[in-house]
């Protein structure tokens, strides 16, 4: 069964074709849409894949203008993808579930295939296929 694509990205995926081909009035319009209706930080400057899931429709989701998240990723509510010491914003791979609450801070980088547990803070690099909750996160060996 393939899943719904959510409205804030079909907004998101529209917002930045325009930015990126120097449409000057119309993405600045659907970023405060986005931002007005979803509660959702998107900047045109962030690079997201066209296929990442939002929980959600992404609420209370904020992200980094540097912030780079990879395909598959699935990124739920209330989620912080953030810049740190005035550092620029995580980059994330392939497949990376984010939960609830879960706060990536910093220029990181997060391996394809890891997990984030609802409510972690992540400061530091997250292997691939890694498995992260607390506070700060730290390494578990089962999901």
């Amino acid at each position: 069964m393939k899943r719904k694509k959510c409205r804030v990205m079909t907004l998101y995926n529209l917002m930045r074709r325009l930015f990126l081909r120097g449409v000057p009035l119309l993405p600045r319009l659907l970023h405060h849409l986005i931002r007005t209706v979803y509660s959702c930080e998107l900047p045109m400057s962030c690079n997201l894949a066209e296929d990442v899931f939002l929980g959600h429709n992404g609420l209370g989701l904020v992200v980094h203008g540097d912030a780079v998240v990879g395909s598959g990723c699935k990124i739920y509510q209330n989620v912080t993808l953030g810049g740190r010491n005035g550092q620029g914003g995580p980059v994330l791979g392939c497949g990376v579930f984010v939960g609830a609450g879960a706060c990536i801070l910093g220029e990181i980088r997060v391996g394809d295939n890891a997990k984030i547990g609802a409510n972690a803070v992540v400061l530091t690099d997250v292997p691939e296929g890694a498995v992260m909750v607390g506070v700060p996160a730290r390494r578990i060996n089962q999901w």
